[in-house]
């Protein structure tokens, strides 16, 4: 089973995320990850879904998203035509100064954020794609990750093209009301 990414532009009003995921529970899919946010318009919302499914899985998602009403739109992106990103703070235990100092070592690579610094510990901010946040999260592991927050991948196909077009490609995926 692949992870597919979903994103869904919503109208932004009360109750409609519990319909998206309610409909996810309904099916027996679990969401890996979620993100939503308000577009650059007030009233419309963005919700970008990490799910694993077979295509034929995640097409019939993808259509019955659409029939919800406060649905505008849904697509699948294409990792190869798409840009995702995570943000992710990480507290790390680092009592002694060779601690610290690898830490900090370990972020400066990364380009991470040292965002707050205390007697014990130090909380880094990454923000980048599955794999880099994934290595830095491995290699903070064996200092001590004390907690962690993230926010669920959010996503953006490249290029000129946005979710609302109707000049994409032919062959890509456009599920929902914006068919070609």
């Amino acid at each position: 089973m692949e992870q597919h990414t979903l994103s869904v532009l919503v109208e932004n009003s009360a109750g409609v995320l519990s319909q998206v995921t309610r409909l996810f529970s309904r099916k027996g899919y679990n969401i890996e990850s979620l993100a939503v946010g308000v577009t650059d318009d007030p009233q419309v919302s963005r919700i970008t879904i990490m799910v694993r499914g077979t295509e034929a899985t995640i097409r019939q998602v993808a259509n019955q998203l659409s029939k919800l009403l406060p649905v505008i739109s849904v697509r699948k992106l294409e990792p190869e035509k798409s840009l995702t990103r995570e943000l992710v703070l990480i507290k790390v235990r680092a009592e002694a100064s060779p601690e610290r100092d690898s830490i900090i070592q370990i972020a400066n690579i990364f380009r991470a954020n040292i965002i707050d610094v205390s007697k014990t510990s130090l909380t880094i901010e990454i923000t980048g794609d599955e794999d880099k946040t994934l290595a830095l999260l491995n290699l903070l592991r064996e200092y001590g990750i004390l907690e962690m927050a993230r926010t669920g991948m959010v996503a953006l196909e490249r290029g000129q093209y946005t979710i609302n077009d109707d000049n994409k490609e032919k062959g890509e995926y456009d599920y929902g009301k914006n068919v070609l």
